[in-house]
């Protein structure tokens, strides 16, 4: 385990900002501590060249720019002696002020100016150069800047670090302590982003009532906001009530919840519509986004050629020119996406939708359109680019993300009605995986004359964040649609691809072969199915098909939890495939001791991370669901090096809250990506975990060898198990809303 190095206390003054971030309060600085110059790194917002500051923190090695003191604390006084004032005021941290007029200020009034300015400023008019109005400027400048020093001073002691306060400042400016004191669930808003159990606390800490109508409004939105992450993108306005009055334990009260939730709607907080005779309700963004889908669809379905084409001809030359011959239903899914505005192509594996969607492809080149490719994470970007011979990319990649807020994480893009894509055509691969959100800034980028082509399985798992787009598109009966239901012949040899398909259909697959691509293997209990699955991870597949453990292998588990769960099969695979070695480095972080040798995903996108490719290339950015291996962890620089494939990534150890281990994954973590050999263990009935579209969409993620294990009945019950999970959304009902209002709709 890697000891952490004690917390040094620097003092000094600081000489110089190399590199300052307004948006989170970031600085890279060059600290004067008497014997040396430091450069210091950390959340200081507002510090500037000539202050005092007493920095607490540890010195680490930057695999760039090398040792660095990384702040955690910081004590600041501002410059005090004539010297240190001119050098504040000089380095421009009041716009307006420069060198020049600096020295003015400090030649007439001395050790004196900072308290002129924060106290008399209209005496700065004396300064030769300076109005009244400058004075007040000026006064408002260095009012901001303590501003924000107290907002930040009121917030800590709540536990909220710079960035957030500095966001809160940002919306209310010196009102910011006055505007939280009077509400503090306000801090949940999506800028400054606290969770609702955090607002709570410090509302505890102001000795809000349990009742306050403050309080109420705020869980509102929250369990909208919490049930983003169960597929939602609104509530039924009866259960929203019922839950929340639940939650924050006031059920003996339900006439002040409806009108407060009344009141929310009325002060446009949230809104209100009517589907189908029930009243839902919806978080602004989330109304706003389902909407503006509906709406852009049904503009886009009337964007057809101007002449319906036949496209027989064209789809004969094609295949005599590739000597293949397409079914009926692929010639009338090439057709339909030619002449539509929106098309949806579907189907399972071996269907032929590769096949189909690279027709289409080749057809809509040959017509001269540009046409982008894309898909929702890197690793099935990665596989179209593989089966259509042509680049694709991530949806955040083609709509060219602009981290504006790296603290929140939150996307804006490059890519949107003012600058939209060049391409005439997109398709959209995976679309199950797409959420709400993502599909609406891949919308607001499409010209209006653009025509937009989407594949997927609508069999398998939807996204995990808000909407159920595929299956709502396709329920609403507006867009033209083919799915490809027939298994080819080729295809039909394979067990893996006949078993997914009777899965799905509900029938029990076969679970007796033992010369086929497709094996079950029965354990009794939970330690032996976690030993067989080592067994066959470390030695039984790479013994019999030359397989490799970390590259070739993927254990997928429906759960996190349990002895065959995610975290306890890390640990056991770890141990049997990367053993502890002291010729390898390795590093604790929380609970999780990384290794050199360790396979691991990246689980969310990073933008900024730098890599470099076997051949010499270099670039930024790694992805979401990105599987790769730990080639080297430096300790004394606190660098790791992670493989992904042909190209290296540079992290710092602190950096590893993006990793996890990933010798087994779960299902959702899968989704996009496709393995030589998938191992599933199936142990036990879990009604929420085991359901029949998690094991197909974990038996799609197979090419060569699925090995199932556990028991038979786990399996023929998960199978049976067609549970449906209910997603509030109003896609569908939006779209054929739309397809009654456009003429000839």
């Amino acid at each position: 385990m890697q000891t952490p190095q004690p917390l040094l206390t620097l003092t000094g003054t600081v000489e110089g900002i190399v590199y300052q971030s307004a948006d989170t309060g970031y600085v890279v600085m060059e600290l004067d501590t008497g014997a040396e110059l430091v450069t210091a790194v950390g959340n200081i917002p507002g510090v500037a060249a000539g202050e005092e500051v007493a920095l607490t923190g540890r010195y680490v090695n930057h695999p760039t720019y090398g040792q660095q003191f990384k702040a955690e604390i910081c004590q600041r006084q501002m410059p005090a002696s004539s010297s240190a004032i001119l050098k504040y005021l000089s380095s421009g941290v009041i716009k307006g002020i420069g060198p020049v007029l600096a020295r003015r200020m400090v030649g007439m009034y001395g050790d004196k100016t900072l308290e002129i300015i924060e106290k008399d400023h209209r005496k700065l008019a004396q300064v030769p150069g300076i109005s009244q109005r400058k004075a007040a400027d000026i006064f408002e400048q260095y009012r901001r800047i303590f501003g924000i020093r107290t907002v930040m001073l009121f917030l800590s002691r709540f536990g909220l670090d710079a960035a957030a306060s500095i966001r809160a400042w940002k919306l209310w400016g010196p009102l910011t302590q006055q505007v939280v004191e009077e509400n503090p669930y306000i801090l949940c808003n999506e800028t400054v982003g606290l969770d609702f159990e955090r607002a709570d606390g410090i509302a505890r800490q102001m000795e809000l009532s349990s009742a306050d109508p403050r309080r109420l409004k705020a869980g509102l939105s929250h369990v909208l906001t919490h049930n983003l992450l169960n597929g939602h993108t609104c509530l039924p306005r009866d259960r929203l009530l019922e839950t929340t009055a639940a939650l924050l334990d006031v059920q003996e009260d339900p006439e002040l919840l409806e009108e407060l939730l009344e009141q929310a709607v009325e002060e446009e907080e949230l809104v209100s519509d009517t589907f189908g005779g029930r009243n839902y309700i919806y978080l602004n963004r989330l109304y706003t986004a389902e909407t503006y889908i509906a709406g852009r669809i049904s503009l886009m379905l009337g964007n057809v050629p101007p002449d319906d084409k036949d496209f027989s001809k064209e789809i004969a030359r094609l295949e005599q020119q590739l000597d293949i011959e397409y079914d009926e239903l692929q010639r009338k899914a090439v057709k339909m996406a030619l002449n539509s505005g929106v098309f949806i192509l579907t189907g399972g594996p071996g269907t032929g939708k590769t096949t189909t969607l690279n027709a289409i492809l080749f057809l809509l080149e040959q017509q001269g359109e540009k046409v982008a490719l894309a898909a929702p994470t890197g690793r099935a970007a990665k596989r179209m680019s593989e089966v259509t011979g042509r680049e694709a990319s991530t949806i955040h990649r083609l709509l060219e993300v602009d981290y504006r807020d790296p603290e929140t994480g939150k996307h804006n893009f490059k890519r949107d009605e003012k600058n939209p894509l060049r391409q005439s055509v997109v398709i959209l691969d995976e679309v199950s995986m797409v959420d709400t959100p993502l599909m609406c800034s891949l919308m607001r980028a499409l010209r209006l004359s653009s025509r937009l082509i989407l594949v997927g399985d609508p069999d398998q798992l939807p996204s995990v964040g808000p909407g159920n787009l595929l299956r709502d598109m396709i329920a609403s009966d507006v867009i033209p649609t083919v799915h490809l239901g027939r298994v080819f012949r080729q295809a039909e040899q394979s067990a893996i691809i006949q078993n997914a398909h009777s899965i799905i259909r509900g029938e029990q697959p076969d679970l007796s072969s033992r010369d086929s691509d497709f094996f079950f293997l029965e354990r009794g209990s939970y330690e032996q199915t976690a030993a067989t699955v080592a067994d066959l991870c470390a030695r039984r597949l790479p013994d019999a098909y030359g397989l490799d453990p970390l590259w070739d292998i993927q254990v997928i588990a429906p759960s996190r939890v349990g002895a065959i769960g995610t975290q306890g099969l890390n640990r056991i695979l770890q141990e049997r495939l990367n053993p502890k070695n002291p010729m390898k480095a390795q590093f604790q972080f929380g609970n999780t001791l990384y290794r050199e040798g360790d396979k691991v995903m990246q689980i969310k996108n990073n933008y900024d991370i730098l890599w470099k490719k076997d051949d010499g290339e270099e670039g930024t950015g790694v992805f979401n669901g990105d599987i790769g291996v730990i080639e080297m962890i430096d300790r004394p620089s606190q660098t790791i090096l992670i493989r992904y494939d042909d190209r290296v990534a540079q992290y710092t150890t602190d950096m590893a809250d993006e990793i996890e281990h990933a010798y087994a994954v779960t299902v959702h973590k899968s989704q996009g990506s496709e393995f030589d050999a998938v191992i599933i263990p199936l142990m036990r009935f879990h009604p929420k975990l085991y359901y029949r579209n998690i094991l197909y969409t974990g038996v799609t993620r197979a090419r060569k060898i699925l090995i199932l294990l556990g028991q038979k009945g786990t399996v023929a019950q998960t199978v049976r198990n067609d549970r449906k999970v209910k997603r509030y959304t109003q896609l569908a009902y939006l779209l054929r809303q739309g397809a009654l209002e456009t003429p000839g709709g």
